[in-house]
């Protein structure tokens, strides 16, 4: 079988690409999408996100509220920094005349987990905010997840109408 010169070069940026989008869907979502946010019906945070002027927040939560934003920003930040990783060490392999796809794999791998690491933080400051809410404000976030999660359910049921599944 006879390979073209440029195909094992695309092959190798193929599976690292693939590598660095799992980074990618690893990473903190603690975004600020508002309550009609378009992430996953399960994202508590920015459903958590989208009500700060409804939950009333005291200056304790207040305080707790700027530390899980500064989290989740620093998360992003890191994760912006290891993506540029990865593309520096997939560049460097490209310029060799056999890349190590597993040295890729490897900063893939480190990435994913540090990833990972800092989304469980920054989950764990928007739970530790959430545990020092009233009753009340527990409702008005229920009741927004709740609204959230109609919205997906109808836009999905809209989908498999229009798709015929």
């Amino acid at each position: 079988m006879k390979h073209r010169p440029g195909s094992r070069v695309a092959a190798v940026a193929a599976a690292a690409l693939i590598g660095i989008s799992g980074i990618a869907a690893a990473q903190p979502q603690a975004r600020n999408h508002g309550p009609h946010g378009h992430q996953g019906g399960g994202d508590f945070i920015s459903a958590i996100a989208g009500l700060k002027t409804e939950l009333n927040l005291n200056t304790s939560q207040q305080a707790m509220w700027d530390n899980a934003i500064a989290a989740g920003k620093a998360a992003r930040d890191n994760a912006r920094t290891e993506r540029q990783k990865i593309r520096a060490t997939l560049d460097a392999e490209l310029a060799k005349a056999e890349p190590d796809l597993a040295a890729v794999a490897a900063a893939a791998d480190g990435a994913r987990n540090a990833g990972a690491m800092a989304h469980r933080q920054v989950r764990d400051a928007w739970l530790a905010l959430y545990g020092t809410f009233t009753p009340d404000q527990k409702t008005v976030v229920k009741n927004a997840l709740k609204d959230k999660l109609a919205r997906v359910d109808a836009f999905r049921q809209k989908m498999r109408e229009r798709h015929g599944s």
